[in-house]
């Protein structure tokens, strides 16, 4: 992906897209003038800088994902974590659970997700 950054209302009609994909870009005309309160040239406007940088593709009317939203939203967690936090998930992980209790589910589901991952070796 060339940019992971959208800016927050265009993460909300990339939301509109990928929740109702493939959308007609007729459907996409009024979901966005009914939740975004947009004109259909904004709508369109926004749609083809969109399909420019490589996000979505509007083809034949139909408008399809060329980037998942599980990719874009993991993207951007590791950049946060990299601009935010020098790249550390531990710290990271700190500063999210400062003063918060885990539940036992989350405590569980974070626990079953660590021993799913396999350490790095740290080297000689």
């Amino acid at each position: 992906m060339s940019e992971v950054k959208l800016g927050l209302v265009e993460t909300r009609f990339a939301d509109i897209i990928w929740k109702n994909e493939p959308i007609s870009s007729g459907e996409l005309v009024r979901l966005c003038a009914q939740e975004l309160e947009w004109k259909k040239s904004t709508t369109y406007t926004v749609l083809r800088k969109l399909c420019e940088r490589g996000f979505f593709r509007n083809e034949n009317g139909v408008v399809t994902s060329l980037v998942p939203q599980e990719d874009f939203y993991s993207d951007r967690s590791k950049q946060f974590v990299e601009e935010s936090f020098a790249g550390s998930l531990p710290a990271f992980l700190t500063a999210f659970s400062a003063g918060r209790k885990l539940s036992a589910r989350e405590y569980q589901e974070i626990r079953q997700l660590l021993d799913s991952w396999k350490p790095e070796e740290d080297g000689p």
